[in-house]
């Protein structure tokens, strides 16, 4: 839906049906524990998979729900369902789904709130900037709005929970980009990888799943207007900085099925 705009920092839609075909056939059931607008879901629903997701905004829950619903209505075949709430209880809130889930697959949150949408007057950013639809959230219960160690601890717990809902051989998949924190670069992939394990699952893939455009035969980087913004800046600064152009996609396993 066209409202669905308004959430700072969605799951690009082919990354999430790509996951989904690769590691799922039609009628298994997909997760995403903080679904946001409902990403993982309708392309899960397009493709014949049932899915259930959680989210803590209840705006962003009614979202999902009404995306779920125009997926519906386009021919989707699956069928999905939303709960608002918070996702370190997902084993508790799904009791009835646990060892049921073939797919995990979600995105953890980059901080209270993104670049989302920015209008500036000029290259360099000496003009005025204009930013909107960049907050996930007021709400200091939002985990989005901890800091970094303590946003890994609660996504340990909700990757603990979604471990109970997996069934055997099933997979759980994350994408995340590596941050900049007070201009340093920070590996976030790496913490998520850390924290996954501590949880009891094992790392089997890291992808590269590319956010670029191709033109004439070229990539075409599509790195939001601060990215690049940075990046400019401290090459004049002789540092060798680049705007990422690539999201990691993390592929773990139950422990003992990653054989």
């Amino acid at each position: 839906m066209p409202e669905s705009m308004r959430h700072p920092g969605k799951m690009l839609p082919s990354i999430a049906a790509q996951v989904i075909s690769a590691f799922t056939e039609p009628g298994e059931l997909v997760v995403d524990p903080m679904c946001g607008i409902g990403t993982t879901l309708v392309e899960a629903v397009h493709l014949g998979r049932d899915a259930v997701g959680m989210e803590y905004e209840e705006d962003f829950a009614g979202l999902t729900a009404a995306n779920i619903q125009h997926a519906r209505s386009q021919g989707a075949t699956g069928s999905a369902r939303v709960t608002c709430g918070d996702a370190t209880n997902i084993a508790a809130v799904f009791a009835g789904l646990r060892g049921e889930a073939a797919l995990v697959l979600t995105s953890p949150p980059y901080g209270a709130h993104t670049h989302g949408h920015v209008r500036s007057g000029s290259r360099d950013g000496g003009g005025p900037v204009e930013k909107w639809n960049h907050r996930y959230s007021t709400d200091k219960g939002n985990l989005a709005h901890r800091r970094l160690p303590e946003l890994m601890e609660g996504f340990g717990r909700i990757l603990e929970g979604c471990d109970e809902l997996l069934r055997p051989g099933g997979v759980v998949a994350i994408t995340v980009r590596p941050i900049r924190v007070d201009g340093q670069l920070v590996d976030l992939p790496g913490q998520v990888v850390a924290t996954a394990e501590e949880a009891g699952l094992v790392l089997t893939h890291r992808l590269v799943a590319l956010l670029c455009g191709l033109r004439d035969g070229g990539l075409v980087n599509r790195a939001s207007f601060f990215q690049m913004l940075e990046a400019w800046r401290s090459q004049e600064k002789g540092l060798a900085v680049c705007a990422a152009a690539h999201e990691d996609l993390l592929i773990l396993r139950k422990r003992g099925d990653e054989a």
